[in-house]
């Protein structure tokens, strides 16, 4: 089967969250199986990286997106990833979603309507002469007007559309209508209205032929009004059609710590010598005092779906009870401020580093002893699999793929609500199983025994894309 994947980003070349990940990973996953090829926009850093470039098709204007060129590559592996050229969309400095101040595009709407009708183009064979799809499998709001354009043509092209994070719907004026080449008509209650908006992400779950996202509690919590974000009456209509799924993520082979280069210290579950010598090391690098309480990290992006703010407000519980915290990641700047306050106020025993880096997060994880995870709803989330394939425990919140992924008392602890009292009753149980050494052993044990991989994860995927393939 011939598979097009459409992501807006990709680890191999730029990475914002943990989409990047996963569609590095997938695709991967799914290589033995399938003639699978990505399709994502020509940002700056692509074109540093990828290998054997070459142009193999053009895309003309439409409306007010602009002509275009498709150009085919490899990554490392020789994964097949062809990159949508427009300069005046993509090549800018900043994010590949917004300026270096945090702010998005203004034209996210052409930008992201150009890359998804260029992947409809190509994967109808209109593009590269030597290929085009069985299906499509479309990623987030970025992706969303591709089943759109597929419908609107009249081609009969299955579409997989997968949701990674609902709370990112990809709102424009209704004036992008015409902007973008849509039919006036498209502009519906049935269609991409939404609220007196142009919504890219309820394109993709109207239009697919199957709509995903990456957790069954996940899939069964947006079809709610608490998680729904005004879509879930659209969704619970898909999942009563049985066109709604949820299929959980996973992580690379890469996540080991009996392997992991960039470890100070190698180590398998039970060498706890071993690994306390990546907690001593931890702490010397982000200056913190030798101690002998627990270490709990956050790795996310600081916002407020992440939980930061109940965060903060148990940090000086933690400090207090003797814990020391360390925070890393990248996002609202009153988060980022206030972090960075808290480490002034108490130097020795919390530490913040603004910015991601692979290398140090998986520092963090294999010499942290707990990894906060308080997501107010979490659709899948990664670190907290991370956390535990290095032996630090997680503590979160119950909610989407974290209350698939942790075993309460047995790999970490959940719990209940997404408030500060429900964290704390997280945390007094996360010092006082430190202070008992054998079942704080034997929880890592257990939780470094979790594999997390994407065998099982590719497998429905596949069944899925056989299943639209044959109009089912």
């Amino acid at each position: 089967m011939r598979v097009l994947f459409a992501t807006p980003e990709l680890s191999d070349f730029v990475q914002v969250g943990g989409l990047a990940a996963v569609s590095a990973a997938l695709p991967r996953a799914l290589r033995p199986f399938s003639d699978i090829r990505i399709i994502m926009p020509g940002y700056p850093e692509v074109f540093g990286k990828i290998a054997d470039f070459s142009i193999v098709g053009h895309c003309a204007a439409t409306a007010q997106l602009p002509a275009c060129s498709l150009g085919l590559g490899f990554a490392r592996d020789g994964l097949p990833t062809y990159v949508v050229i427009c300069p005046e969309l993509y090549e800018r400095r900043g994010t590949p979603y917004g300026n270096e101040r945090g702010e998005d595009w203004a034209d996210n709407d052409l930008r992201f309507a150009r890359f998804c009708l260029s992947a409809s183009l190509l994967a109808q064979g209109g593009v590269d002469p030597d290929w085009s799809a069985d299906l499509i499998h479309a990623n987030d709001w970025q992706s969303g007007l591709i089943p759109g354009y597929v419908a609107w043509s009249g081609a009969q092209l299955p579409t997989i559309f997968t949701i990674h994070n609902l709370a990112y719907q990809g709102l424009f004026e209704p004036t992008t209508v015409r902007k973008i080449g849509a039919p006036d008509a498209a502009f519906d209650i049935n269609g991409l209205e939404f609220y007196n908006k142009l919504s890219f992400i309820k394109a993709g779950i109207v239009y697919a032929s199957h709509v995903t996202t990456v957790s069954q509690t996940y899939a069964q919590e947006i079809t709610t009004p608490q998680f729904g974000c005004g879509l879930d009456g659209l969704l619970r209509k898909r999942a009563d059609e049985q066109k709604l799924s949820g299929i959980l993520n996973g992580i690379d082979e890469s996540w080991d710590p009996r392997n992991c280069a960039a470890l100070s210290q190698t180590f398998e579950a039970g060498d706890w010598r071993a690994r306390a010598v990546n907690t001593a090391e931890l702490r010397r690098q982000f200056g913190l005092a030798v101690s002998r309480g627990p270490l709990f990290a956050v790795v996310a992006r600081l916002v407020h779906q992440k939980g930061v703010d109940l965060v903060l407000e148990a940090a000086e519980t933690i400090v207090d009870a003797g814990g020391q915290l360390i925070v890393t990641g990248k996002g609202e700047p009153r988060f980022e401020h206030a972090l960075l306050q808290a480490q002034q106020r108490r130097p020795q025993a919390v530490a913040v580093r603004i910015g991601f880096d692979d290398d140090a997060a998986r520092n963090i994880f294999a010499g942290s002893d707990f990894t906060l995870v308080p997501s107010r709803f979490e659709p899948c989330g990664l670190s907290q699999m991370y956390a535990q394939r290095f032996g630090s425990l997680p503590v979160g919140h119950r909610t989407g793929g974290l209350a698939e992924t942790i075993l309460d008392g047995e790999t970490g602890f959940l719990f209940r609500k997404a408030s500060t009292a429900s964290l704390l009753g997280g945390l007094c149980r996360a010092f006082s199983v430190f202070g008992a050494s054998e079942r704080f052993g034997a929880m890592r044990r257990a939780a470094m025994k979790q594999t997390f991989g994407w065998s099982a994860s590719a497998s429905s995927y596949l069944s899925l894309y056989r299943t639209a393939a044959s109009g089912a």
